[in-house]
């Protein structure tokens, strides 16, 4: 295990061991407390550098070793990994004495059959452990890693359960009712992902759905020449809920082909979760990438959009929540103020233009300004998320910000405001009894006509805000009002200076005091603005043809080819997304690159004039002693794995040959070759030294 991994003290008392690391190590490693014994002592005896030689786990290899030397001056090696891959790789097992016999094929279906399907499908992950001894000359060549992964005998197999949180299947469950298909893509046994995905809500028995392992899916979306048809992978995603033993490959192609697809009328949203850095290119690739915050690299956060700082599902649905109010917020806001807008400008230019002066005054339009704009984008976008937003379906990616439903609510509200706004213009003082403010002299005193024409607009305004909160036709317009103390707050304190600005505005606002009857009609004319709210609910959307939808995203215009790659070499569009994903690379071994030039300028001037040193007793002044150079050249193929090499000859042919067998080098993956330079001889610097510590940590 890697020493990283560790169990620590539970917070309280009585509860579970703290896990620190590798959740799959730490399971083991619990498991070996469980047996009376204790794995701090091997630690101390064999520590971190005393290990001769280490194969790290990577999504191709699926396993890990280690090589120890022992006091004999042999090898041994210790090995875990998936089950039955190891177990493929097993010619002797332990008896129960402790005692190696011969494993035959057989043997190895009845271990699969009998021990590990029952553990995969009671939703376990299998973890076969084995070792294998090597003698000490000649000494094996650990480069050749088929031969030294081979002839192990087996010690065990043990089962782990990552036990599904017990909110997770209510967070899947909310997630389907909002239209959204949950799918998981895993590197765990078929039947231990099956068992996981029924138990978290993913799939149902009885339902039409597909469970596939990564080698069926590739074979099922290539073709003969080995290239990915895009028909292929549409008959294939719908029912997709389940990809195991994939590899990061499979994701990207997955994520790419669910977008691309037209089998469905409107194009895919696909969001992606990750946590390792193979997870880069699907995080990039797709609408919106979750990277966890916690178990999730560096590589992984920064190709992600959000980042989930407590690595829990739920969070997701939070994040749809949030994502869904967002966009209502905004169409509120636009259903209030658009209203306000086409009333305003046609009061203010019609009433200027049959009565030569505008029934609204500049500093009253101000207030209304501030109303419509300030006081009605913090009312209505600061209204908290609710489960209802969960409902319904998600909005297609052009869906119109302003609905024909909206347009309804705007246009009737717009119809009755102006109605009355008109009525009380024209026949107002004879309906209160009061002087016309019409064709008045140019500086004559404000005028109660047009203060109750004022007082009426900001009231119907108030009432319609009300309205505004809900954009999709809901009757219940209170629904949740007091949930949202800044809306309540807004609205009776626009009502107290509205009250402040007619009783005592006088001149400045052209506004004249009115009586208690006046102020009950204008409230009494506003409060209508609700009655009239119903009216509109009742007139089904469907029936009114003529209305249209606004705001729909247009799509952006094709930028020809030619243009794309002028002065570049030609590539693949596939290619050109893998790029994309792998820039990330480049960005720190650019970085790396130049801290190295720091490093070597600055030890040529600390030891200019010294004798250099020539001990190379310790391996840490072996490893500051070689000059690294990066060879920085344009990348020909972003590869995520080499298992597309083996797929694209013409991308074979390109591909100059990684210069070691490692594949979990960053370096080789990315396109750029990290060489050692021992013909020119360096300076080494000596342990306690602070160059070396710095070069070290490089």
């Amino acid at each position: 295990s890697n020493f990283f991994s560790s169990l620590q003290p539970p917070e309280k008392e009585g509860g579970l061991p703290r896990q620190v690391g590798n959740k799959t190590e730490c399971g083991l490693l619990g498991f070996v407390l469980d047996l009376k014994q204790d794995y701090e002592p091997v630690r101390s005896l064999i520590p971190e550098e005393k290990l001769y030689k280490v194969y790290t786990f990577n999504s191709v290899r699926k396993s890990m070793s280690t090589v120890i030397k022992m006091p004999d001056g042999s090898f041994r090696m210790y090995s875990k990994g998936a089950s039955e891959i190891v177990l493929k790789k097993c010619s002797r097992i332990l008896n129960a004495a402790g005692e190696p016999r011969v494993f035959r094929p057989r043997d190895r279906d009845e271990m699969v059959k009998k021990v590990i399907e029952p553990m995969a499908c009671d939703g376990l992950r299998t973890i076969c452990v084995a070792f294998r001894d090597f003698p000490s000359s000649p000494e094996p060549d650990w480069d050749n890693e088929n031969d030294i992964l081979s002839d192990l005998t087996c010690i065990c197999v043990v089962g782990i359960e990552d036990p599904v949180r017990p909110e997770v299947p209510e967070a899947i469950r909310k997630c389907q009712r909002a239209g959204i298909t949950v799918r998981m893509v895993t590197g765990d046994n078929i039947n231990t992902a099956r068992a996981i995905a029924i138990k978290c809500g993913i799939i149902h028995p009885g339902e039409d759905f597909l469970c596939l392992e990564g080698k069926e899916f590739n074979r099922r979306i290539r073709n003969e020449k080995g290239e990915i048809e895009q028909e292929r992978i549409d008959k294939i995603w719908p029912k997709l809920r389940v990809l195991a033993r994939s590899s990061p490959t499979d994701k990207h192609t997955l994520v790419k082909g669910i977008i691309d697809s037209t089998q469905v009328e409107q194009r895919q949203v696909v969001a992606v979760t990750g946590d390792g850095t193979n997870d880069g290119p699907a995080l990039k690739k797709a609408d919106v990438g979750f990277a966890m915050g916690i178990a999730g690299t560096d590589v992984a956060k920064e190709a992600s959009d959000i980042v989930l700082t407590d690595d829990n599902f739920t969070s997701i649905v939070k994040a749809v929540m949030w994502g869904r109010n967002v966009y209502d917020s905004i169409s509120k806001f636009l259903q209030f103020q658009l209203t306000v807008n086409i009333v305003a400008v046609i009061v203010a230019f019609t009433g200027a233009c049959i009565t030569q002066d505008s029934p609204l005054k500049a500093v009253q339009m101000l207030w209304v300004n501030l109303i419509m704009d300030t006081f009605a984008s913090l009312a209505l976008a600061t209204e908290p998320p609710t489960e209802a937003l969960l409902l319904r379906k998600p909005y297609g990616r052009n869906k119109p910000l302003i609905s024909r439903t909206m347009m309804k609510n705007i246009l009737g509200h717009a119809v009755y405001q102006l109605t009355l706004i008109f009525t009380l213009l024209f026949v107002g003082e004879k309906m209160f009894k009061i002087d016309s403010g019409r064709n008045a002299p140019l500086h004559s005193p404000p005028s109660e006509h047009y203060t109750i024409i004022f007082n009426t607009f900001v009231m119907m305004q108030l009432f319609n805000e009300i309205n505004a909160r809900k954009i999709h036709g809901e009757r219940n317009v209170f629904d949740g009002i007091f949930r949202n103390p800044i809306f309540c707050t807004i609205v009776l304190g626009t009502f107290a200076i509205q009250i402040v600005i007619v009783q005592f505005g006088g001149k400045p606002f052209s506004c004249s005091p009115l009586q208690l009857d006046q102020w009950m009609w204008c409230v009494f004319i506003g409060l209508g603005e609700l009655v009239w709210g119903q009216v509109i609910a009742t007139i089904p959307t469907s029936r009114l043809k003529f209305l249209k939808e606004a705001g729909r995203l247009t799509e952006k215009e094709e930028v020809p080819e030619e243009e794309l790659n002028e002065d570049v070499e030609e590539i693949d569009h596939a290619e050109r997304e893998l790029r994309r994903g792998q820039i990330l690379w480049f960005r720190g071994l650019n970085r790396i690159q130049t801290q190295i030039r720091v490093v070597k300028a600055f030890r040529s001037s600390l030891y200019e004039g010294l004798e250099k040193p020539e001990s190379r007793t310790s391996i840490h002044n072996f490893m500051t002693h070689p000059e690294f150079r990066i060879e920085d050249s344009q990348p020909h193929i972003p590869l995520i794995d080499d298992t597309d090499l083996e797929e694209d000859p013409a991308l074979k042919k390109n591909s100059s040959p990684p210069s070691s067998l490692n594949k979990n080098n960053s370096a080789i993956d990315s396109g750029i070759n990290l060489t050692t330079d021992t013909s020119k001889s360096a300076t080494s610097s000596s342990p306690g030294s602070p160059i070396h510590s710095l070069e070290t940590s490089l």
